[in-house]
Protein backbone atom coordinates (compact mmCIF):
# COMPACT_ATOMS: atom_id res chain seq x y z
CA UNK A 1 0.00 0.00 0.00
CA UNK A 2 1.96 2.95 -1.40
CA UNK A 3 1.52 6.45 -0.24
CA UNK A 4 1.91 9.06 -2.91
CA UNK A 5 2.55 12.57 -3.34
CA UNK A 6 0.92 14.49 -5.63
CA UNK A 7 0.92 18.51 -6.79
CA UNK A 8 -2.26 19.97 -7.90
CA UNK A 9 -1.41 21.72 -11.31
CA UNK A 10 -4.70 24.41 -10.04
CA UNK A 11 -3.95 25.48 -6.79
CA UNK A 12 0.07 24.35 -6.27
CA UNK A 13 -1.10 22.77 -3.62
CA UNK A 14 1.06 19.26 -2.52
CA UNK A 15 -0.17 16.24 -0.82
CA UNK A 16 -0.09 12.50 0.18
CA UNK A 17 -2.17 10.06 -0.51
CA UNK A 18 -2.75 6.44 0.47
CA UNK A 19 -3.74 4.18 -2.59
CA UNK A 20 -4.80 0.99 -2.45
CA UNK A 21 -5.89 0.25 -5.84
CA UNK A 22 -4.54 1.38 -8.99
CA UNK A 23 -8.64 2.58 -10.04
CA UNK A 24 -8.73 4.82 -6.82
CA UNK A 25 -6.06 7.26 -8.32
CA UNK A 26 -7.94 7.71 -11.64
CA UNK A 27 -11.14 9.20 -9.02
CA UNK A 28 -8.40 11.33 -6.84
CA UNK A 29 -8.65 15.15 -6.43
CA UNK A 30 -6.97 18.06 -4.76
CA UNK A 31 -8.20 18.09 -0.99
CA UNK A 32 -7.84 22.31 -1.24
CA UNK A 33 -9.77 23.07 -4.55
CA UNK A 34 -11.22 20.04 -6.09
CA UNK A 35 -8.96 20.06 -9.10
CA UNK A 36 -8.57 16.81 -11.05
CA UNK A 37 -5.24 17.94 -12.84
CA UNK A 38 -2.84 16.17 -10.32
CA UNK A 39 0.52 15.05 -10.87
CA UNK A 40 2.42 12.64 -8.73
CA UNK A 41 5.93 13.52 -7.37
CA UNK A 42 8.52 11.71 -6.84
CA UNK A 43 9.27 11.72 -3.06
CA UNK A 44 12.26 11.00 -0.90
CA UNK A 45 12.58 7.37 0.26
CA UNK A 46 14.67 6.18 2.96
CA UNK A 47 16.10 2.72 4.15
CA UNK A 48 18.08 1.18 6.79
CA UNK A 49 21.65 -0.10 6.79
CA UNK A 50 22.92 -1.92 9.51
CA UNK A 51 25.83 -0.65 11.60
CA UNK A 52 28.22 -3.86 10.23
CA UNK A 53 26.86 -2.63 6.47
CA UNK A 54 27.96 0.79 7.21
CA UNK A 55 31.33 -0.21 8.62
CA UNK A 56 31.87 -2.75 5.64
CA UNK A 57 31.53 0.23 3.03
CA UNK A 58 33.36 3.10 4.28
CA UNK A 59 36.50 3.59 2.82
CA UNK A 60 38.61 5.71 5.32
CA UNK A 61 40.69 6.90 2.45
CA UNK A 62 37.70 8.35 0.66
CA UNK A 63 36.91 12.16 0.89
CA UNK A 64 33.92 12.99 3.17
CA UNK A 65 31.10 15.42 2.25
CA UNK A 66 29.69 17.67 4.75
CA UNK A 67 26.58 15.13 5.15
CA UNK A 68 29.26 13.00 6.31
CA UNK A 69 30.37 14.90 9.11
CA UNK A 70 26.55 16.23 10.16
CA UNK A 71 25.48 12.73 10.65
CA UNK A 72 26.45 11.89 14.36
CA UNK A 73 26.61 8.14 13.41
CA UNK A 74 29.22 8.43 11.81
CA UNK A 75 30.96 9.20 15.27
CA UNK A 76 33.63 7.02 15.57
CA UNK A 77 33.39 4.78 12.33
CA UNK A 78 36.93 5.71 11.20
CA UNK A 79 38.43 4.21 14.89
CA UNK A 80 36.19 1.33 14.67
CA UNK A 81 37.12 0.61 10.48
CA UNK A 82 40.63 1.01 11.65
CA UNK A 83 40.57 -1.61 14.85
CA UNK A 84 38.75 -3.91 12.56
CA UNK A 85 41.84 -3.81 9.90
CA UNK A 86 44.39 -4.12 12.83
CA UNK A 87 42.21 -7.26 14.21
CA UNK A 88 41.69 -5.24 17.43
CA UNK A 89 38.48 -5.68 19.56
CA UNK A 90 37.75 -2.12 21.54
CA UNK A 91 35.17 -3.91 24.09
CA UNK A 92 32.21 -3.01 25.48
CA UNK A 93 33.33 0.17 26.89
CA UNK A 94 34.76 1.87 23.33
CA UNK A 95 30.68 0.58 22.24
CA UNK A 96 29.15 2.41 25.23
CA UNK A 97 30.79 5.51 24.92
CA UNK A 98 30.56 5.72 21.22
CA UNK A 99 26.57 5.07 21.87
CA UNK A 100 26.15 8.14 24.52
CA UNK A 101 28.37 10.50 21.85
CA UNK A 102 26.09 9.37 19.22
CA UNK A 103 22.91 10.01 20.97
CA UNK A 104 24.58 13.30 22.73
CA UNK A 105 27.31 15.05 20.75
CA UNK A 106 27.75 17.69 23.60
CA UNK A 107 28.75 15.15 26.53
CA UNK A 108 32.20 15.15 25.57
CA UNK A 109 32.25 18.38 26.68
CA UNK A 110 29.73 17.88 29.94
CA UNK A 111 32.40 15.26 30.60
CA UNK A 112 35.50 16.74 30.45
CA UNK A 113 34.28 19.71 33.03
Amino acid sequence: MPIYEYKCQGCGNTFQQLIFHKEEEAALCCPDCGGKQLRRLISRVAYHVSEADRLAEFNPGARQGDSFYKDSRNIGLQAKKRAQQMGVDLGSGFEEKLEKLRTDPGSVMKDSE
